[in-house]
């Protein structure tokens, strides 16, 4: 019989996660972790995710045991897919979400908005990096394009190459701080990270020319601690982001037309054909593009069509396991 020594129970904080099995990261060492039990009868979003900070017994001479998940005060989620409402919990416990987009074909001003929404809503700052500024001939346009999405959102143009914009990264890097970095493949993300640690943390990878598209180099969410006391947490590559149960986040993102919609006339207006419209006089005007406007509507509707079909799935997720509960003890 092996002798195996289990201590007290301790706090770590999630590095990785693998199917099944967990890396905590402990003491500046990471040790593996598979889940109690009673995990297995919860909702999905109670299970542990990268950036989580749990308490567990540890084990030294095998897998450590995860015994609870502590209380979160960021939690960033999206549908798996663009077109369905099966929930991707994403990372925990996060300051800052590095919305990483290249000033060349990768730019999605649509993108980048559902991007901050998910940011506002899971309690974290929207921060957009803009890589690859030296081969934009106009980066500050771009600039002022995103700060328009919202006045939570702050935006900065960079050339990790050139050095260029860097320096206004400090005041994200203060002892302490989580900094999640979400983007295509090929934004620019690994060579950031790499500038932002000091040294060849993260393998890059060239982008094809005939589409100016990354290939893929990181396969799953990895979270990096840096002798300077910053977390950071690099993601897969995505390009499609879709919107569930993130209306605050949208609201917040949006909220100039949130107070624009409290200043028609009447309380339901549909902004279409009824007088007295705030939103209407502000498009006519020019206070409020009406790119910007059908953007809203757009992740609304998606939001509200994704979460229904959430709910849904939801509800026949618990009846399932219930029934199965139910067939163990017949």
């Amino acid at each position: 019989m092996n002798n195996i020594v289990i201590t007290k129970e301790t706090i770590g904080r999630i590095s990785e996660v693998n199917k099944n099995s967990y890396k905590i990261l402990f003491n500046g060492e990471e040790i593996p972790a598979k889940l109690k039990g009673h995990f297995y009868e919860e909702d999905a979003e109670r299970l542990p995710v990268v950036g989580d900070y749990v308490s567990f017994l540890y084990n030294r001479q095998g897998d450590s045991v995860i015994l609870s998940v502590c209380e979160r005060k960021s939690f960033l989620q999206r549908p798996d897919q663009a077109k369905t409402a099966v929930m991707q919990y994403m990372v925990a416990n996060v300051d800052y979400l590095f919305i990483v987009t290249s000033l060349n074909e990768d730019y999605n001003y649509n993108r980048i908005a559902r991007y901050a929404s998910i940011a506002i809503q899971g309690g974290a700052t929207p921060v957009v990096i803009l890589t690859k500024s030296d081969l934009c001939s106009n980066p500050g346009r771009y600039v002022s394009e995103v700060e328009e999405i919202s006045d939570k959102v702050h935006v900065h143009a960079i050339s990790a190459i050139y050095g260029i914009g860097l320096d206004e990264l400090q005041e994200y890097l203060t002892p302490g701080t989580t900094i999640c970095l979400m983007g295509s493949s090929g934004a620019g993300k690994s060579t950031l990270i790499n500038y932002l640690t000091g040294e060849e943390t993260m393998r890059t990878s060239g982008i094809r020319e005939d589409d100016d598209k990354g290939r893929h180099t990181t396969t799953y969410r990895k979270l990096i601690e840096l002798s300077s006391g910053v977390t950071l947490i690099d993601t897969p590559g995505m390009r499609e982001v879709g919107m569930a149960n993130v209306q605050d986040g949208i609201n917040e993102t949006f909220a100039d037309i949130v107070e624009l919609e409290s200043m028609c006339k009447f309380s339901n207006c549909r902004h279409d054909t009824e007088p007295g419209c705030a939103v209407k006089a502000a498009i006519a005007s020019g206070e409020l593009s009406p790119e910007r406007y059908e953007l809203y509507v757009n992740l609304g509707k998606e939001n509200t069509k994704n979460y229904a079909m959430k709910k849904e799935v939801s509800k026949w997720a618990k009846a399932y396991k219930k029934m199965n509960k139910r067939n163990m003890w017949d």
